[in-house]
């Protein structure tokens, strides 16, 4: 006597093309929490139309005479070239920190450790002001043994800047965190590569360059562009020790004209530009270094979905 064959519901699992009830198109029902959702997104479309187009306060002609001026492209230059240099600054001492972190020596451990800890527990702000007013507590910076006279000094107040603070100030901070991302993505590697690419012979730098590297950079892009991005608008808390950026012109401007809300707009703008260019260049990274992963991965679940069908198929017949 011949079994008859499994269905779901009434559909036999193989049907008359072939094809298994897996691979059937399957309707999704809107419900009434989606049609709930799609009023109240329509609701707060409108909102932001009426308050954004339809307000006369926004002064949008201002915005926009005040959006390609030259003092606010100075300002917006000063923001980016901080970012930059911020950015280098900070991803060499977090590499730095993340080789002490993950070093045999307790001393370069602990040091690490001190160094993120400290970093973690003082705000971004606060970092700038000690580093801005470093000279009110050594007066001069200079080098040779301590305890014994400097061979070579200079004041305080003349090597650091308003423009030479904000950077070691938001690179100090950003090196802590990037340190740990860093370490997180050192530790996701799996430790079998390590040893193959010992017992290849493969140099320390070798191994990095062309099989660590390429993974590691991969694995800590998304964070690493989290931060970078937050490093940005970090920025403009550099504002409080008068080096002049985006922000600080903005203020500048509307405190001469009390047009504070559409020279905020302006601000706002260019920071959701670079913001916006900043996760396109972070996609395309992404895409780069994570080319060759996603096609195994793609193949791998392609293999996986063929043998479930095929398998499937078996059990039917």
């Amino acid at each position: 006597m011949t079994a008859a064959p499994p269905t779901t519901r009434g559909i036999p699992v193989d049907d008359v093309s072939g094809q298994s009830v897996a691979a059937l198109p399957i309707k999704q029902r809107v419900g009434v929490g989606s049609w709930l959702s799609i009023a109240l997104a329509v609701f707060v479309g409108l909102v932001l139309i009426e308050l954004l187009i339809f307000n006369d306060n926004w002064n949008w002609d201002l915005v926009f005479s005040y959006l390609f001026s030259q003092v606010i492209l100075t300002g917006l230059l000063n923001t980016i070239v901080l970012t930059v240099l911020t950015t280098v600054l900070g991803l060499i001492l977090g590499v730095f920190t993340a080789w002490c972190r993950m070093s045999r020596l307790v001393v370069l451990r602990t040091f690490a450790l001190l160094y993120i800890w400290l970093m973690r527990a003082m705000p971004p702000l606060v970092m700038l002001l000690l580093v801005f007013f470093w000279g009110a507590l050594v007066p001069r910076l200079g080098i040779g043994i301590p305890f014994l006279p400097p061979i070579f000094e200079v004041p305080t107040n003349e090597l650091i800047s308003r423009f030479s603070a904000a950077i070691i100030g938001l690179a100090i901070y950003l090196g802590a965190y990037s340190a740990e991302i860093i370490r997180g993505g050192v530790l996701s590697l799996q430790s079998g590569q390590f040893e193959a690419c010992r017992a290849l012979g493969l140099p320390p730098r070798l191994a990095y360059q062309k099989i660590l590297g390429p993974q590691l950079i991969r694995v800590i892009t998304p964070s690493m562009a989290n931060e970078v991005i937050t490093i940005f608008k970090s920025t403009s808390l550099v504002s409080v020790i008068g080096y002049t950026e985006l922000l600080t012109t903005v203020q500048t401007i509307y405190a001469r004209n009390f047009e504070t809300i559409p020279l905020l707009t302006v601000a706002v703008i260019w920071y959701l530009v670079l913001t916006s260019l900043a996760m396109v260049g972070q996609s395309r990274l992404e895409k780069r270094f994570g080319r060759g992963f996603a096609r195994r991965s793609t193949k791998k679940m392609t293999s996986v979905q063929a043998t479930a069908t095929t398998g499937t198929a078996n059990v039917g017949h």
